[in-house]
C-alpha cells in the first residue's frame, strides 16, 4: 500500500493531464494519483480513464458534475484519501506550474524531518516566479503580506497551492467549517493548522506560469481573499481549536 497521493483538481486541463501524470508516477513508486475532475467538456476526465490501466492502482478519478471550486475539490479529494488510508497528502496543479520533481522536497519534509505540513513556498527565498507579468508578482506577493499582517501567521506564501500535509492535519480540520471555495481555501487550510499548532514548514520552490490550457484566476478570486480573510480572522476569535 502507497502512504502518499497527489491530489490534482482539473477543469480543461486536456494539454497537460498526460504529461503531469508520466512525470509524477515516474518520481517514486509509492506516489499515487488522484485527478478530481470537475466534468471537464475538453475530455480530461476520458483521458485520465484512458491510461489508468497503464498505471493501475496508482492513478485514481474522481469525476464531478460541473465546475463547484478549488476548494470543494480538495475536500472531496482529502475526504477520499482520508478513506483509502492515505498517510501524505498533496495538493499540486495540473500545469506544470508547480514542478513535479519538488514533490519529494515535500515529501521529505513531512515523512523524514516530521513536520505536518510542507508549503512549496515562492517566497521564502526571495521572489522565484517565472513568466508571470511583474504587475501580478507584485499582486500575490503583497497579497501574502496583506494576508500575514491581518492574520498573524508566519507564513510567507499564504496563497501557495502545493502543499504535502500529514493526515493528522487533515483529520483535525472540520471540513465543514470551511468556508472559502475558491483561491481563498488555501489560506483558510493554512490558517486553520496554524491554529491547531500544526508544525508548518516553507519549503523554497520556482513557480513557473503555465505554458498549456488557460489560467482560472479571476478578480473575484481576489475580492474573495481581500474581504473573506478579515472574516475568518474575526470568526476565530468565537472558536476553540483543540485536537
Amino acid at each position: 500500500m502507497s502512504d502518499s497521493i497527489i491530489i490534482i483538481p482539473t477543469y480543461n486541463e486536456i494539454p497537460n493531464i498526460e504529461a503531469i501524470i508520466r512525470k509524477t508516477l515516474r518520481l517514486k513508486d509509492s506516489f499515487h494519483i488522484l485527478v478530481v475532475d470537475d466534468g471537464s467538456p475538453d475530455g480530461t476526465g476520458t483521458k485520465v480513464k484512458e491510461i489508468q490501466d497503464e498505471f493501475k492502482g496508482r492513478l485514481h478519478i474522481l469525476e464531478r458534475k460541473g465546475k463547484q471550486g478549488l476548494g470543494t475539490a480538495y475536500i472531496a479529494g482529502f475526504n477520499w484519501a482520508l478513506a483509502h488510508e492515505y498517510e501524505y497528502i498533496f495538493e499540486m496543479d495540473a500545469d506544470f506550474s508547480h514542478n513535479p520533481d519538488d514533490l519529494l522536497k515535500l515529501y521529505d519534509a513531512c515523512a523524514v524531518e516530521k513536520n505536518d505540513v510542507a508549503i512549496g513556498s515562492r517566497y521564502i527565498s526571495g521572489v522565484n516566479v517565472v513568466n508571470w507579468p511583474i504587475g501580478r508578482v507584485i499582486m500575490s506577493y503583497y497579497a501574502s503580506a496583506y494576508v500575514r499582517l491581518i492574520t498573524g501567521m508566519n507564513i510567507m506564501d499564504t496563497t501557495a497551492g502545493f502543499k504535502c500535509y500529514h493526515r493528522n492535519v487533515l483529520e483535525t480540520i472540520d471540513f465543514d467549517r470551511i468556508r472559502f471555495k475558491g483561491y481563498a481555501f488555501q489560506i483558510e487550510m493554512k490558517f486553520t493548522a496554524c491554529k491547531y499548532r500544526f508544525k508548518i514548514v516553507e519549503v523554497p520552490i520556482i513557480f513557473t506560469d503555465r505554458s498549456k490550457g488557460t489560467s482560472k484566476m479571476s478578480g473575484g478570486i481576489f475580492n474573495e481573499a481581500l474581504w473573506g480573510v478579515i472574516l475568518m480572522k474575526w470568526r476565530s476569535f468565537f472558536r476553540k481549536y483543540k485536537r
